[in-house]
């Protein structure tokens, strides 16, 4: 499936419209409960560094309506583009998550729905660039799939890759880069099934 995570990139960004379309129309907000919690761990006015940010609804919409400083990264150059549209007081960046190494921290992360399109050898590399870019105590927020093994789904009939590990090697490469397990929860039904992490980093940063 090798192929298919490296179509990810090319394929949120042919779809880009059509995926903001779809999510626009989605209505609700299952997510409000977990980024209220997230949200509870961030000092207020705080910067909060959103990986894969899409085009910026809901997710990043709520954080700047909370009042928070949003910088938002995304492989696509149209979703960024509508997320500088929307919201151009805020911070928007093309790149590929893999690679960001912005040189400053952040008081809290998050990577809802994105991170999990990372091939087993790449999530396992973000591990390190969460802990480099979280400030002191930062909460960091992600969703993963509930046990080890890929997928496939379908975005506009194309092939929308997906992987998960196992979630004792989250629980692993969190401790090691110096983040505690605050909670998890696995095919949250109160959250149209997702499976997310939120854990905080420990009080003294690294260098």
């Amino acid at each position: 499936m090798t192929s298919d995570a490296d179509n990810i990139i090319g394929l949120y960004e042919r779809r880009a419209h059509d995926w903001a379309n779809d999510r626009s129309r989605s209505g609700g907000f299952m997510e409000k409960a977990w980024l209220d919690r997230f949200l509870a761990m961030v000092k207020p006015g705080g910067t909060i560094l959103d990986i894969g940010c899409g085009f910026g609804k809901p997710i990043a919409a709520y954080l700047i309506e909370q009042g928070f400083d949003v910088c938002g990264i995304d492989s696509s150059p149209t979703m960024i583009s509508l997320c500088q549209r929307d919201f151009p007081e805020h911070e928007w960046l093309v790149g590929d998550m893999r690679m960001v190494s912005l040189g400053r921290r952040f008081d809290g992360i998050i990577a809802w729905d994105s991170f999990f399109h990372l091939t087993h050898a790449d999530q396992r590399a973000m591990f390190p660039v969460f802990r480099v870019h979280a400030a002191p105590s930062a909460p960091l927020m992600f969703t993963s799939g509930p046990a080890h093994g890929e997928a496939i789904g379908e975005l506009h009939g194309e092939t929308l890759y997906h992987a998960s590990l196992d979630p004792d090697e989250y629980r692993s490469l969190l401790a090691v880069n110096n983040f505690s397990v605050v909670d998890q929860k696995s095919d949250d039904p109160d959250c149209g099934g997702h499976t997310i992490w939120l854990a905080r980093r420990n009080a003294k940063a690294d260098e």
